[in-house]
């Protein structure tokens, strides 16, 4: 059975293998030991809320309890940039026109901004590829909506992920290659690592402050803007089932897009619903929901075939030992997917 739960601190060695996995292009997850357990320690003690709201880094693992091990992370900051700047590029428009000539031109543009800054962020979603099947992937990353709907006073008004961007089959980033490289006179990885490990001053050092004529940049690195990773689409689109969607930034280094939302707007806030557990069987045609306990420091959510009716939720046994909890208790409850609306 998988379940997604609060990281604790033996799952040190578990997230460090996790990491050595990623690759290169996610920042907030690296194979570096001190950074990893420096991470733990952080969550750990966000969950037991012994830190400010904003400093917190709200990290889950998936574990395969029959297997006991762990199988994916992901997580949600409290709020990025207020230690170190956070920066992305903002797509902006310049016109050009003349009417003496007759000539009127709209020019995209990428502005550097920390206009995002203060937002919470979802971030370090990875899943181990011998488990990316089926409703595996939409568990692990929808399990940070049923947290945020469960202790929404925890965060800001706007949500923020950033994806990872477009890479060739043989790792190669178009876009740093045709900027980035330019400025920094350094490989793709090596400032991907510098950033992963805090070192951020050089970006506001080396890169240039004024907008940047898109139509300047090659071909190929103009088609990549705003576009995602081969292996990261799944993930934008569970994202942009849950409500977030994509509004014109992107990261400066690959130019993955930002997707963002309201906190008030998002699935999870609006479909979820708290119900009563019961013992029994859901009935055999019934869809998978989400169903999280209501535990800050134990926080954990499962995807079941749960019956829910007038206030209650008809649980199995294995499910209810997964989430800790008992009949009787109170329990959070969404189906795993949106709900179709028909075509008029």
């Amino acid at each position: 059975m998988l379940v997604v739960r609060a990281i604790r601190e033996h799952d040190f060695d578990g997230l460090l293998a996790l990491a050595g996995m990623v690759g290169s292009g996610m920042t907030t997850l690296k194979p570096d030991r001190k950074s990893v357990g420096e991470r733990v320690a952080l969550a750990c003690a966000s969950f037991e809320e012994r830190i400010p709201v904003a400093q917190r880094d709200y990290v889950f693992v998936m574990e395969d309890t029959a297997a006991g091990k762990v199988v994916g992370v992901c997580a949600i900051k409290g709020a990025v940039g207020l230690d170190d700047p956070f920066y992305n590029y903002r797509i902006g428009t310049l016109v050009h026109s003349s009417k003496e000539l007759n000539v009127f031109s709209r020019m995209d543009t990428l502005y550097l901004s920390n206009d995002l800054t203060g937002c919470a962020e979802l971030c370090s979603l990875f899943l181990h590829p011998d488990y990316r099947v089926g409703h595996n992937g939409k568990l692990l990353s929808k399990s940070r909506f049923m947290f945020i709907a469960q202790f929404p006073h925890l965060f800001t008004e706007k949500l923020i992920a950033e994806m990872r961007g477009y890479q060739t089959p043989a790792g190669r980033s178009p876009f740093w290659d045709s900027l980035g490289h330019h400025f920094f006179q350094m490989e793709f990885d090596r400032a991907d690592d510098l950033t992963s490990l805090g070192k951020k001053s050089f970006i506001a050092e080396l890169m240039p402050r004024h907008p940047l004529y898109v139509a300047y940049l090659p071909q190929e690195a103009q088609e990549v803007i705003g576009r995602v990773h081969v292996d990261t689409a799944p993930a934008r689109h569970l994202l942009e089932q849950e409500g977030m969607h994509y509004e014109g930034y992107v990261d400066i280094f690959d130019a993955g897009p930002v997707l963002q939302a309201r906190v008030s707007e998002l699935r999870a806030l609006r479909e979820s619903a708290l119900v009563v557990v019961e013992a029994g069987d859901a009935a055999p045609d019934e869809t998978a929901s989400l169903v999280c306990n209501t535990s800050m420091r134990d926080f954990r959510v499962v995807a079941a075939q749960a019956s829910t009716d007038e206030g209650c939720i008809h649980l199995h046994h294995a499910w209810r030992h997964a989430l800790d909890c008992h009949a009787g208790d109170i329990v959070r409850s969404m189906p795993l997917n949106p709900r179709k609306i028909p075509h008029a």
